[in-house]
């Protein structure tokens, strides 16, 4: 038995939260960090008010994320110890198997690597401090931010940008020259090529 529920709110350790991707983008990480770190401490107290992270209770009792893995992260690296979560389904009936297939068919996992193979659901993190660096999520990140492309209600869109910028530039450029590896992946963004991509703004202009 499934149940879709009225979201509700409520605070979970941050180390008992169970990942449904299996990678973030560091950089990406880092700038969260910094945001979180200069906030005053009451500004922090509004901010971690307002920002809940959708979950979904799934056997064993246990909260899987379906959105925000890199604020969950940056939270666990500050030394936040909870978070406040929303709930947004109970697939807590579920036996593994199931409920694994079943959130893979509501695209709310996303079993891909940092080399954007797929993996299997036995590979998954077992905590948001075991999610793996993927360079390309982090260019992918920044270009949306500088307007390479729009903000969009697609599922794990920017993971497919990422995706599409590691078949185009070089893993030496994406980890070791980001601002190189910025400005290829902008001209990328605009290219007929990308149109296909969630989000896409049009084409380079000559």
């Amino acid at each position: 038995m499934t149940v879709e529920m009225k979201p509700m709110v409520k605070p979970v350790p941050v180390e008992e939260l169970r990942p449904t991707q299996m990678t973030v983008g560091y950089r990406e990480v880092e700038l969260k960090r910094k945001e979180i770190r200069n906030l005053t401490d009451k500004k922090a107290g509004t901010f971690l008010g307002h920002h809940f992270i959708p979950a979904v209770l799934g056997p064993k009792g246990r909260y899987h994320i379906v959105d925000h893995h890199h604020l969950a992260r940056a939270l666990h690296e500050e030394g936040v110890k909870e978070i406040l979560i929303t709930v947004i389904a109970d697939l807590s009936a579920l036996k593994k198997e199931p409920f694994l297939v079943f959130m893979d068919n509501r695209a709310w996992l996303h079993t891909f690597d940092a080399a954007g193979k797929r993996r299997n659901f036995s590979d998954l993190p077992k905590s948001i401090k075991d999610l793996a660096d993927d360079p390309y999520r982090s260019l992918a990140g920044e270009v949306r931010r500088q307007g390479g492309y729009a903000k969009n209600n697609v599922p794990f869109s920017e993971f497919m940008w990422a995706d599409y910028f590691r078949h185009n530039i070089s893993a030496g450029e994406a980890e070791d020259d980001f601002d190189k590896a910025m400005k290829q992946a902008m001209k990328l963004a605009k290219a007929t090529e990308a149109s296909f991509l969630p989000g896409w703004c049009g084409p380079q202009d000559d």
